[in-house]
């Protein structure tokens, strides 16, 4: 009887006709290694030569690396939050980084639909590992309760400022680390427990099909590390020393994980997308060499050096190898993308605000759209969001709350030195119209309605 199942199922295949369990297989495992304030021209495939990150570069090697790829917004759990609901900050249930006390900051929703959800829905085991900063275990942005069946690491963003912490999280129990007291740089280091959380989950589950989110804290301040490595003897000040290091670390660590993918065989069943949060920071900027172009702006501010990220995406006879993409993709787009890869069709009403990526990694033309678009309300007294919008190669932001709107092509001045403002005021009109249509109002991000004019002034800044 086993026999001529056997043969029944052979004949079906043969014929095209998969089973469910057969389809199932063909579902993409897929992870997403989300960097914490790590810049473009901090790792070697952009161009970095002071620091170490051999296991990136061979990625990019094997993937393609993008250019132009733009996270949600230029911090922490707004930009999280749009990688993993789909939509722009316009749209976005977090606008901004706001504290809860004593732990945690605002949570998502209870209705809000994660990319987790959706994979989950499709027969995916979902687990993050590293920080979350989108809700505590009691509150309705919890990620046990957004879509992961298994949490491991930080939950609130002020905790992951310390790389020696005295306790992670495993799901929703706290875990204790002895002999961490939180302030000294001696104990147990946290991204080492991270790291391997990360790689158990994948050997747990390598029958798949799987997501891992993987939140990496470094190189995020502070800058602490258990092992300077190359950079011990540098004659840098030893907060550059540690940054280098952590960047380092983090290369090694995404190697570990390339290596186990390898392993157990899943490479080429398994997509795997790495990226910055948000922009450089000031820290690292001293590690560039001198003649490695640089973006203006760094995190939190609207400018192509906040809102760039350093983004590779490889996955062994799918995407592209040694591929450099110009072209641009959102946070926002992921959503969609793992969508698509798992065969998941979203809620009725459900619009989100990216498009798939699946034909553009696997080499074919990046999706049309009509607009980029973000927002970044800083502390709850300022009544204007800071926010940009790009169409096409111009890009229009306002950098400080009172401020006019600047305007910049990006094709001809990719530093954004020229402000075109004063020379453009159709296209001035045009950003106008587009950032308002994209962004709907929500009481926990309130907006003052009267923004400044602009300026009649030079044309550069």
């Amino acid at each position: 009887m086993t026999r001529h199942i056997l043969l029944i199922a052979a004949v079906l295949l043969s014929l095209g006709i998969r089973t469910s369990a057969f389809a199932a297989e063909q579902k993409p495992n897929i992870v997403f290694i989300l960097s914490d304030d790590l810049g473009q021209g901090d790792l070697g495939c952009y161009g970095n030569t002071n620091i170490q990150t051999p296991n990136l570069d061979r990625m990019a090697r094997e993937g393609t690396r993008f250019t132009q790829a733009y996270c949600g917004t230029p911090i922490c759990a707004p930009s999280r939050t749009s990688l993993m609901t789909g939509l722009h900050t316009g749209h976005a249930p977090v606008r901004g980084n706001r504290e809860i006390q004593p732990e945690g900051q605002l949570p998502l929703p209870a209705e809000t639909l994660t990319v987790a959800e959706v994979l989950k829905g499709a027969g995916y085991s979902t687990g993050a590992v590293g920080k979350w900063g989108m809700g505590m275990f009691d509150t309705t942005g919890s990620p046990l309760k957004q879509g992961f069946d298994h949490f491991f690491g930080y939950n609130c963003q002020r905790h992951a400022h310390s790389y020696f912490p005295t306790f992670l999280y495993r799901n929703d129990q706290r875990s204790e680390l002895p002999g961490n007291d939180g302030q000294q740089q001696r104990g147990t280091y946290a991204q080492n427990l991270i790291a391997d959380a990360a790689l158990k989950f994948v050997r747990d589950h390598k029958d798949g099909p799987f997501f891992l989110y993987y939140p990496v804290t470094l190189p995020h301040g502070k800058h602490e590390i258990d092992d300077l490595g190359a950079y011990a003897n540098k004659p840098w000040p030893a907060e550059q020393k540690a940054f280098a290091a952590q960047v380092t670390r983090l290369d090694r660590d995404v190697g570990r994980l390339l290596d186990l993918l390898k392993e157990l065989r899943l490479d080429d069943k398994t997509l795997v997308m790495f990226s910055g949060d948000n922009g450089h920071i000031p820290q690292s900027l001293p590690l560039r060499p001198e003649g490695l172009p640089r973006l203006r702006g760094t995190k939190a501010t609207m400018y192509e050096g906040g809102l760039r990220q350093a983004s590779i995406a490889r996955w062994p006879g799918q995407i592209p190898a040694g591929r450099v993409s110009d072209e641009s993709w959102a946070f926002w787009d992921f959503l969609p993308t793992a969508a698509e890869l798992a065969g998941a069709k979203l809620p009725p009403g459900f619009q989100s605000d990216g498009h798939s990526l699946v034909s553009f990694l696997k080499g074919g033309p990046v999706p049309q759209r009509d607009y980029f678009y973000w927002e970044l309300h800083i502390g709850q007294t300022r009544p204007t969001p800071l926010s940009a919008v790009r169409f096409g190669n111009w890009k229009a932001l306002r950098e400080s709350p009172a401020a006019p709107l600047e305007l910049y092509n990006l094709a001809d001045d990719p530093a954004e030195t020229t402000n075109l403002a004063a020379q453009q005021p159709e296209v001035i009109a045009k950003a106008e119209a587009l950032m308002k249509a994209a962004h709907r109002d929500d009481p926990n991000w309130p907006v003052r309605t009267s923004v400044a004019p602009v300026k009649k002034a030079k044309g550069t800044r």
